[in-house]
């Protein structure tokens, strides 16, 4: 007999990202999903590698997962997804926000790269907001969360909401709005609509940095807890929010790995095309302003 219906959750925090991966599925019919997976890469030498990745997967064979849904909560800068690899070894399909394509328009013209598309066909599943899929018996709602990139998605399924880059612990606060395609107000707007979800609603993060006082890190906590988040508490208004988020933005480093992860990760995690040799490359556009 099949095991009660019903979402399973596990994490795997990829520490030299701090980035937070996930493998759900139904337990009633064993199919599943990756959220937000990291390949390894060393930026100092090139080097790429598929250990992390390779755990998750482990992991899916030995429970008897199927992974039907590699799932993309937005373009990620801070490291290249594995999206690819997964698909290579399990014939997933790789989901993400119809909004990639404004992210695809954004960065396609500043490494001028002729193979990227602008519509967003590299992935399988573009979801508008308030699309539905399954995943086994599960019904998974897209909610389309922008602000931090113009692709961010949370995904609602079963009481628990997997939220990318949005929102962050509640003694940490929330994302930035200084990438392209950004807003801090359109990102207000975006976490008042988590914040409206049921209060009990568990939310998983995609990142975390351990907050001042806090040994530990972490990335699960609730709707409830999250309307008493660092930056939000008190009813600040947009205008304010934005205002104190603009402040900080302007004061924070480009993330370590954004120039490899973008190009990656807009063509849903394949890697740039060979050249006459053989070896593909990654671009750094020079700024010399």
């Amino acid at each position: 007999m099949p095991d009660a219906g019903g979402l399973e959750i596990k994490a795997y925090f990829h520490e030299p990202t701090n980035t937070v991966s996930y493998l759900i599925w139904d337990r009633a019919t064993l199919s599943g999903a990756i959220v937000d997976p990291v390949l390894d890469f060393e930026h100092t030498s090139g080097k790429a590698a598929t250990a992390s990745v390779d755990a998750v997967l482990a992991d899916a064979e030995a429970a008897g997962v199927t992974v039907e849904w590699v799932l993309e909560s937005h373009i990620h800068a801070d490291h290249l997804t594995s999206s690819k690899y997964i698909k290579g070894k399990t014939g997933a399909k790789v989901g993400i926000g119809s909004g990639v394509r404004d992210v695809q328009r954004i960065f396609r013209p500043v490494f001028n790269l002729d193979d990227v598309s602008d519509d967003g066909r590299e992935f399988d599943r573009l979801f508008d907001d308030g699309e539905t899929f399954n995943i086994g018996e599960l019904e998974v709602r897209v909610l389309h969360t922008p602000g931090h990139t113009p692709a961010c998605v949370t995904y609602l399924v079963d009481g628990a909401g997997f939220v990318g880059d949005t929102l962050f612990m509640p003694d940490f606060g929330t994302a930035r709005a200084d990438f392209p395609g950004g807003d801090a107000h359109e990102l207000y707007r975006s976490i008042h609509k988590l914040l409206a979800l049921a209060p009990e609603t568990r939310l998983f993060m995609c990142h975390d940095y351990k907050a001042p006082g806090r040994d530990e890190y972490a990335w699960e906590t609730t709707v409830a807890e999250e309307r008493e988040n660092v930056h939000l508490r008190g009813g600040v208004s947009a205008d304010d929010y934005a205002k104190m988020r603009n402040e900080r933005d302007a004061q924070l480093s480009v993330p370590l790995l954004l120039l490899p992860s973008i190009q990656v990760n807009i063509r849903a995690g394949d890697l740039p095309p060979a050249e006459e040799n053989g070896v593909r490359y990654l671009k750094i556009p020079l700024d010399f302003g």
